[in-house]
């Protein structure tokens, strides 16, 4: 049905008073905009009706809008966060079955509100390509038990693009966790009590909590993630909108997708991983490269190692779902930029700026020959036998440069995190772009949850101790350093795919990025981490030592500072990286990260453009 503007006014104001009747907030700031819907402060984001409202649209924005109220209403984030367990996996679990007990204290007698959860449920799951799943490694455990418990809770079966996913889990998981959720719907309404028969829950399902095997390191580790954490309780509630500015960009995409360069081949280099001498082991292409090993205790750990590279895999962007998906993403992504005008552009245009100052040509001048310099000819005409009216031009000395960003894509960056990393690269390949500095965005997360295939193997083979890294790694190329923006663009809307993000190995994701750099035949390569946490997956970390992940890592930041030509920077969102890495810096709010990138990014171009200056000397005008 087509309505009017006056309509759909009225409509927003009554779904916005609906909404805080509902959550008990009569102050509650309600606005409306493309920005992700969600929560924050005090401040409820809604999407923005479309003018042709029909009787789908609606229910979608009712449905964001009853998401917020009964969350607000009946969840406490602080004593969720307090009792939230420390392993990925089961933090997952825990939330997960949080948002199902709200919902089902939400929906109680209200069948309108469960009308509207389910659509904008549905929605969810289309998104994420349920509807074709075929492979139970291809749903997580936790989207299987937030289905399950949902359907113990209220009595409705999972969407219908969700059916085939949940049937994949069903048989394993209902036999394990059947008295739990009886146990569970007693609590309901008593979220500490619920809370600890959750924490039952995932212990039954065979996921380590994490709460008892960390060290003093990990420990802390937790508490940076437990703010990631806050993030991502915010984001699933749909707090993942952004800072907005009225200034507007003076960077346009248009102008961006200039050149049209070709696009090359993404060959992993023959190098020797293991510091000291060549090796005559060489990757192979396709493969994630083998990392410097550690040479262990010499007793019960043998130092890093993966169980299996046979699952391992480094795969492009565009190859992880369909087109239609991918022009999707990049839409989604878009809209979010369009809110950053004013912020990341704004910074994106200093370093911009910044750059092409550092590339413009100089003036030598008082010379005896060259060009007649128009600011002598005072002097010319005055005194005609005067030398030195002449100048000469000069190319700044600028090193060819490539820059890579690998971006942790593990579950801990679901929201609002992830969110603005892919905004934060976007800019930041289309910047640079423009001033002759190639860029390669690279993701680093797993196949699987729980070890896949490689667990699988591990299991078979009977068990042995100690067995090393285990799980399938997923390497993404998002762009290439020798792809113009122009092609790439939509690749990197990918990060915002639900199912991509499982866990982070971060050892042998920061080598197989520095692989890529050495074989790049620029003259300077820099590299640039963002991470929201340390090395977590669960399955690795329960059969090998418990500083197994953060051990290795250590050890490959210290041969890429030591012993590598490539420069490394590090930017922790949440999580403290300069106790890992030489030149580091911690985020607390990922809202931070376009800003502290331009920064990192230009201390760099200005230090090495320092010595050039030095070296060069420019006579003083006489005149």
């Amino acid at each position: 049905m087509s309505v009017d503007d006056e309509a759909i006014e009225e409509f927003k104001r009554a779904t916005a008073g609906c909404l805080r009747t509902m959550a008990g907030e009569e102050e509650l700031d309600v606005s409306y905009g493309a920005e992700t819907p969600g929560m924050s402060a005090n401040r409820a984001r809604l999407p923005n009706p479309p003018r042709d409202l029909n009787t789908d649209d609606v229910a979608r924005v009712r449905g964001e809008a009853d998401n917020i109220a009964i969350k607000m209403r009946y969840h406490d984030d602080r004593m969720h966060n307090r009792l939230r367990p420390s392993g990925q996996s089961a933090r997952e679990i825990f939330d997960v079955v949080e948002e199902s007990r709200i919902e089902a204290l939400g929906t109680a007698n209200r069948p309108g509100v469960s009308r509207n959860l389910e659509v904008i449920l549905e929605d969810q799951y289309q998104r994420k390509g349920f509807e074709s799943v075929t492979d139970r490694r291809d749903v997580s455990m936790s989207d299987a038990v937030r289905l399950l418990t949902r359907e113990a809770f209220t009595g409705s079966p999972p969407p219908a693009a969700a059916q085939a996913a949940v049937d994949l889990w069903r048989p394993e998981i209902e036999e394990k966790i059947q008295a739990d959720l009886e146990s569970l719907k007693a609590v309901l309404g008593d979220q500490k009590a619920f809370a600890e028969a959750t924490r039952r829950l995932i212990d039954d399902l065979d996921v380590e909590l994490g709460d008892e095997s960390m060290s003093e390191d990990s420990s802390d580790d937790s508490e940076g993630d437990d703010e990631s954490g806050d993030a991502e309780d915010n984001a699933d509630s749909g707090t993942r909108g952004m800072s907005e500015d009225g200034d507007e960009s003076e960077m346009t995409a248009a102008e961006m997708e200039a050149g049209d360069e070709t696009m090359e081949s993404d060959d992993i280099s023959d190098m020797d991983m293991e510091p000291g001498g060549a090796d005559d082991e060489t990757s192979t292409p396709g493969t994630p490269p083998t990392p410097p090993m550690s040479q262990g205790d010499g007793q019960n750990d043998k130092g890093y190692r993966p169980f299996t590279t046979e699952y391992d895999e480094v795969v492009a962007a565009e190859d992880l779902c369909d087109n239609d998906e991918l022009v999707r993403l990049r839409t989604l992504l878009d809209q979010q930029i369009a809110h950053l005008q004013g912020v990341i552009s704004k910074l994106a245009n200093r370093l911009q700026r910044r750059l092409m100052a550092k590339q413009n040509r100089s003036w030598e001048f008082d010379l005896d020959e060259g060009i007649l310099d128009a600011g002598r000819l005072s002097r010319v005409v005055s005194t005609p036998l005067q030398p030195l009216s002449f100048k000469l031009e000069h190319d700044t000395d600028f090193r060819d440069t490539v820059v890579t960003l690998l971006i942790d894509n593990s579950g801990s960056m679901r929201g609002r995190p992830i969110s603005i990393a892919a905004i934060c690269a976007d800019i930041m390949a289309r910047t640079l772009e423009r001033c002759a500095v190639k860029v390669e965005i690279l993701g680093f997360t797993t196949r699987a949850w729980k070890g896949g295939s490689a667990r699988e193997k591990w299991i078979a083979a009977g068990k042995p101790a100690n067995p090393g890294r285990l799980n399938d790694l997923r390497h993404i190329v998002y762009k290439p350093a020798d792809a113009p923006w122009r092609r790439a663009r939509k690749s990197l809307g990918l990060m915002l795919r639900e199912g991509i993000l499982k866990e982070n190995i971060d050892g042998e994701a920061l080598m197989w990025a520095h692989q890529r750099l050495l074989a790049r035949p620029e003259e300077r390569r820099i590299l640039m981490v963002i991470s929201d946490g340390a090395p977590v997956d669960d399955s690795t970390l329960s059969v090998n030592p418990g500083n197994y992940l953060e051990r290795h890592l250590r050890e490959a930041i210290k041969y890429i500072e030591g012993r590598s030509p490539v420069e490394l920077i590090a930017i922790g969102i949440g999580h403290d990286v300069t106790r890992y890495y030489r030149r580091a810096v911690t985020i607390v709010d990922a809202e931070q990260l376009g800003g502290t990138m331009m920064d990192q990014l230009t201390a760099l171009f200005e230090e090495d453009s320092a010595g050039g200056r030095a070296g060069r000397q420019r006579r003083s005008d006489a005149a």
